[in-house]
């Protein structure tokens, strides 16, 4: 194989259409070959791809050559390209992979968009927008987070709509909004604003039991223009899917932004610390790798296919827990955009 550098310039200048035009290819250039997870001192063409695909999944006319006349290739899978742009500035549209909040929290991650009863929607986590529990429907939710300069209410990108509550160990579930007590007080509430001509009608939510399958909040823009249907440095949802051990992972989120990752785990029990004393237990989790960190809570978790399957929302130093997007969908009612 000739590695001489002036020959592997030319060679990747007659080719590079042909290898800019297969798909999945974001990049070509010139580099040293990677052989069994070390860099060689062997020069060759790098193919970079966003997603590195098995040539068994790949049609012939997609496959990128082992040799280009003489030259060998090598195929990195580096992600998409994207111009960089901070997750923690303010943006209007605001896609998902940014820094949202409640306006009595820090920040978290706007996830993506969902729908409810034809009316659109933020999905995040319960304590990214409802301050684990704390809020009350109809408070405000800003883009960026407190704690990354918004300010209430010039920053205000919608209203809490809805949360499942999270039952903390040692809670008897009487206090959680969402009993018998807050329907019946809802119902009434309603009756009368009803009487008044007034629009605007309060939500009871729903009760989680004392396990928790979820850490979910939606919010309501204030205005559907002000919210983009993709994820910052991912693109769009294709779809959604069921999470799989091994499955390979992405999201994009607050503070690490783009990152991937592998499911290490499924069927997962595990206690998440909240602060104050405060410790929740959960049930039918997944656990990925190290791929987030404070501040990346209620990212949304895609395969290699860009079909959502999980909501990001605990994490250590060296793992990262992860609700199932079908319990999720379920417990709030909701659906992807149509």
């Amino acid at each position: 194989m000739n590695s001489d550098l002036k020959t592997i310039r030319s060679k990747l200048k007659e080719q590079r259409s042909m290898l800019m035009d297969k798909p999945n290819v974001v990049a070509t250039g010139i580099g040293y070959k990677i052989k069994n997870g070390r860099l060689t001192d062997e020069l060759g063409i790098i193919c970079s791809v966003e997603i590195k695909k098995a040539i068994s999944k790949l049609g012939r006319e997609d496959i990128i050559p082992s040799n280009v006349d003489g030259v060998q290739t090598d195929v990195v899978p580096t992600g998409p390209f994207v111009a960089r742009q901070d997750p923690t500035d303010r943006f209007r549209p605001a896609p998902g992979g940014v820094s949202i909040g409640h306006k009595d929290i820090t920040a978290g991650t706007l996830g993506c968009l969902v729908e409810k009863e034809g009316t659109l929607y933020i999905l995040s986590n319960n304590h990214v927008l409802a301050n684990s529990n704390e809020a009350d429907v109809g408070d405000a939710i800003l883009q960026p987070g407190p704690i990354d300069g918004g300010r209430n209410p010039q920053d205000q990108i919608a209203t809490l709509g809805e949360f499942v509550p999270i039952h903390f160990d040692g809670d008897n579930g009487s206090s959680h909004p969402g009993c018998g007590t807050s329907r019946a007080i809802a119902k009434m509430l309603n009756a009368l604003a009803a009487g008044v001509g007034s629009t605007v009608r309060m939500k009871p939510v729903r009760i989680q039991q004392n396990e928790n399958l979820v850490d979910a909040a939606i919010a309501q823009p204030l205005d559907v223009d002000d919210v983009e249907n993709r994820i910052l440095e991912i693109g769009t949802i294709a779809g959604t899917r069921e999470a799989e051990l091994g499955m390979e992972i992405k999201k994009s989120g607050r503070t690490t932004g783009f990152t991937t990752g592998t499911i290490q785990q499924i069927d997962v029990s595990v206690r998440v610390n909240y602060g104050s004393n405060k410790v929740a237990t959960f049930v039918n989790q997944l656990i990925a790798g190290s791929m987030s960190q404070g501040g990346d809570s209620g990212s949304a978790v895609l395969d290699n296919d860009d079909n959502l399957v999980g909501l990001l929302f605990a994490g250590s130093d060296t793992s990262t827990i992860i609700n199932r997007i079908q319990d999720v969908f379920d417990a709030l009612g909701i659906t992807l955009p149509s």
